[in-house]
């Protein structure tokens, strides 16, 4: 372990420290945490909290609740995880990202109250983002939930309402193998008389039966019609809909996230008077780097954070109503994924995969000779796998595979995405 930096270090010093601090980079559980938030003082990131938890759709998410939130003119603050090019993008208020010298006055702070208690990574930043967030005169603060529910330092908050985006397998080796021991588990971010708002398509009867157990007020969302034109009907609590402008963020399941948003919000009543209006101008106007952004490029090239089988089927249902045209993938999983669960609803979507090597960039990532061999076992024999150590060559390889005509997917680990946006 290094030694521990001081409030005159620069921000990277600090996190360098943080990541050497703890034996296990993920190691869940409440009690550390929970008793260095106690001695803290237990600040609570602001008056009106709402998590958002799920396997995937959590930070386009909270990205939707928090710019309808900021269209009503409330002071909101959002925080993330993982970042994609730079740690502050994990904490915003409004629409400015927290400073390098207030995260390390909070990490001071954190240092200096946990004494001899020893906390991870995300820990620590999570603790961090709640003393920034309680003192920024917050109207509302919207949390997304790291990883689980039960036993994330976020779920440390009792949040005044709660969303469920979805439930899917994924950390298989931390929430269990089947989507009935993760739904369990997720829905624990959940509170006694307050709104669980599940938009989950094919539930889990577990998030019901601990939904119930909590004593929560459930609202599941019901399905949604398709984007018409530039438009949707949006379905509402009551029974009622309204018509709202299509997402800005591309991907069909974004209509499903951006209802759940407006669920939330509605739900919490007087305590943050819905506006349709607001509603409306920030699910037009919410980005979200990563998720199908489109780069600037002579070939059609897109970035995506798919990276397990849930988010490759939203992946997939996308590519389907796109102009059809040659397509190579630029992919890279981190080792602990499920790579068949990925391939098989992309299977027939790519004329070729291009492998990267992210070993310099994340100590999780796969071996890319393993991941290839294991891909043309679950491809088709006529798709092309080839491999690339850097990202240069990747896309130059791809450019020759799909033509100027062609169009290119860069997709798979938040390392993968980073490394394209870099």
């Amino acid at each position: 372990m290094s030694a521990t930096p001081t409030r005159g270090d620069s921000l990277a010093l600090w996190l360098q420290y943080l990541e050497g601090l703890h034996p296990r980079g993920i190691d869940l559980g409440l009690d550390r945490v929970g008793a260095v938030y106690a001695a803290l003082g237990s600040p609570r990131p602001a008056p009106v909290c709402i998590t958002v938890g799920g396997t995937n759709g959590k930070g386009s998410t909270v990205a939707l609740l928090s710019g309808m939130l900021q269209q009503a003119g409330y002071r909101v603050g959002r925080y993330t995880s993982p970042h994609l090019l730079r740690y502050n993008e994990r904490l915003h208020v409004g629409d400015e990202e927290s400073a390098d010298a207030a995260w390390v006055e909070a990490f001071a702070r954190i240092d200096q109250a946990r004494g001899q208690i020893s906390l991870s990574y995300f820990e620590f930043g999570t603790l961090a983002a709640f003393l920034l967030l309680a003192a920024a005169g917050l109207d509302a603060a919207v949390l997304e939930v790291g990883l689980g529910g039960r036993l994330d330092a976020v779920n440390l908050i009792d949040a005044d309402a709660a969303i469920l985006t979805s439930v899917g397998l994924d950390h298989q080796e931390y929430l269990g193998n089947t989507r009935e021991q993760i739904g369990w588990d997720k829905a624990h971010i959940f509170r006694a008389g307050r709104p669980a708002v599940i938009a989950a398509l094919d539930l889990p009867p577990s998030v019901i039966e601990v939904a119930k157990q909590i004593g929560a007020a459930i609202h599941v969302l019901p399905e949604i019609e398709p984007v018409q034109g530039q438009h949707w009907r949006c379905p509402l609590p009551d029974g009622g809909n309204i018509e709202l402008p299509a997402p800005l963020l591309q991907a069909p399941h974004q209509t499903r996230n951006a209802c759940a948003a407006v669920w939330a919000w509605m739900l919490l009543g007087q305590r943050l008077p819905f506006s349709a209006q607001a509603a409306a101008r920030g699910i037009a106007q919410t980005q979200l780097p990563g998720r199908l952004q489109r780069l600037p490029a002579a070939v059609e090239t897109w970035v995506d954070v798919a990276h397990n089988g849930e988010a490759a089927a939203s992946l997939a249902a996308w590519l389907r109503c796109q102009p059809q045209k040659p397509t190579v993938a630029i992919f890279a999983a981190l080792a602990d994924k499920d790579l068949a669960a990925i391939v098989d609803p992309l299977a027939q979507a790519f004329a070729g995969w291009i492998v990267l090597d992210l070993r310099t960039r994340s100590p999780r990532a796969a071996d890319p000779l393993a991941q290839s061999r294991a891909l043309r076992n679950l491809l088709p024999a006529t798709v092309a796998v080839e491999n690339a150590d850097t990202l240069a060559r990747a896309r130059a390889m791809a450019e020759t595979m799909a033509s100027q005509r062609g169009r290119i997917l860069i997709f798979g680990s938040f390392v993968t995405v980073a490394a394209a946006l870099a």
